[in-house]
């Protein structure tokens, strides 16, 4: 498979995973359990084409983490989500700015969470074992099988991320 191509799945595969969030985010508002919110893209608009329905944008800051909230009894709760079509997920896949966010919020109080998929698996994980996992698993990615206590049900409209699989 060509890197273009397979650049394109990865990015599909990526807004999919994101929207099965999102979906989730309005369960849990309905039963009130949470009150989680997407953070919008740091995105400025230069140019719009009415003719051909096009626009040319620039990105105004580094991107925070994707989603934040508060949680059921008052807590904040702020996460990154990422997906990867892999057979492991990178630390990586952070940026620095996104660790910096996500420490501060901690430090703070804030619960902070790395929701990410795995080809067809979900985990939510809390920030601070993401931050050490080379301290905890001896490396700086994650496979399936050894963090199968952050996976999370899923069903077939969203990723229940607030829901442990086990």
């Amino acid at each position: 498979m060509n890197n273009v191509y397979k650049g394109m799945v990865n990015n599909a595969q990526g807004r999919l995973f994101e929207e099965r969030i999102i979906a989730a985010c309005e369960y849990y508002r309905i039963r009130k359990k949470a009150v989680i919110h997407k953070t919008p893209e740091p995105f400025l608009c230069l140019k719009k084409s009415n003719t051909t329905k096009t626009f040319t944008g620039r990105f105004t800051a580094k991107a925070q983490p994707d989603f934040c909230g508060t949680l059921f009894g008052g807590k904040s709760i702020v996460f990154e989500c990422k997906y990867t079509t892999a057979d492991r997920i990178r630390k990586t896949v952070l940026t620095p700015t996104q660790m910096e966010v996500l420490r501060q919020s901690e430090d703070i109080g804030a619960q902070a969470y790395i929701c990410f998929g795995i080809q067809d698996k979900t985990f939510f994980m809390p920030f601070k074992i993401w931050d050490n996992m080379e301290k905890i698993f001896g490396y700086k990615y994650l496979m399936p099988s050894w963090i199968k206590e952050y996976e999370v049900r899923q069903d077939l409209n969203c990723t229940l991320f607030l829901d442990k699989k086990i």
